[in-house]
């Protein structure tokens, strides 16, 4: 066998392991919107041969294909605030899958509980400027509307960052290729599931 091909299979080994650490428990992808979360979620699932399941977009189905955009202005947020923790709830018994949440998800007390009793957490922590780079293009933000989204952005940042900083784990979501960040969630992920906790912290400090 080759190195490269070695290196393939240990690396399946690697993610088999941690599926079969999992059990039954999912990963929950929380943080700001435009950390990534749906496109890191999409690839770590990818890589660890579970499903992954957008929770915005299963509520979207289940309001009979209304964009978030829509519930949010036709409903008002808590309306679609309790949605999103049925939602989340029903999912978290389908595992093991990852699953992303909205950015507002992990505020809830009663979905962060279900979240720590049924899954794994992974905080994708980005920093403002990166988040409005990505998202000022999209009109699909409805907390953005506003006359000024950097400081909409700097303020949901400052009340959202203590609850997510109660996820088992953290990943700096920059601007480096996609598989990057897959990778480093992969090493916390065995650090955390097969190494006994470990990379809880460590991942913490070097955000």
């Amino acid at each position: 066998m080759t190195e490269t091909a070695a290196s393939h299979q240990d690396g399946m080994t690697h993610e088999a392991d941690i599926v079969a650490a999992l059990g039954g428990r999912s990963i929950v992808l929380v943080g700001m919107m435009g950390s990534g979360k749906s496109t890191i979620g999409r690839r770590l699932g990818a890589r660890l041969h579970i499903p992954f399941l957008d929770a915005d977009h299963e509520i979207e189905i289940a309001h009979a294909g209304m964009t978030v955009s829509e519930i949010f202005a036709q409903h008002g947020e808590p309306y679609f605030r309790d949605g999103e923790a049925r939602v989340i709830a029903r999912l978290l018994e389908a595992g093991p899958s990852v699953i992303a949440t909205g950015g507002g998800a992990f505020m809830r007390e009663e979905t962060r509980k279900r979240i720590h009793d049924k899954a794994v957490s992974i905080w994708l922590q980005a920093d403002g400027d990166i988040i409005l780079r990505r998202v000022k293009r999209r009109a699909d933000r409805p907390l953005l509307q506003t006359a000024d989204p950097a400081a909409t952005i700097a303020r949901l940042i400052s009340e959202r960052s203590p609850f997510y900083q109660l996820a088992d784990l953290a990943i700096a979501s920059r601007d480096v290729p996609h598989e990057k960040i897959v990778d480093e969630c992969i090493d916390a992920l065995s650090a955390h599931l097969l190494s006994g906790g470990a990379a809880s912290s460590s991942s913490s400090e070097t955000q």
